[in-house]
């Protein structure tokens, strides 16, 4: 079984959620560009002053989104 891993961008401060909304377009858009799967890209309210936006795939292609996209953090989905 092959284990899905959340890469995480955070954004602060007021205009947090809408660059969060944006930087997902530019997500789908790189996916869309290099033909890669992923299995959800979206965004999520922490608080109203961070927002982060996260695109989850497989472990077998993440180090190709890691190395493209340098997201901030990544967890297990």
């Amino acid at each position: 079984m092959n284990r899905k891993i959340k890469l995480i961008w955070d954004f602060k401060g007021p205009d947090a959620l809408e660059t969060a909304k944006h930087h997902c377009i530019h997500l789908k858009e790189f996916t869309q560009i290099d033909n890669l799967p992923y299995h959800e890209v979206n965004h999520e309210t922490v608080n109203e002053m961070h927002t982060i936006a996260f695109i989850i795939v497989d472990e077998v292609n993440m180090k190709t989104y890691r190395d493209a996209l340098k997201p901030h953090r990544g967890v297990l989905a």
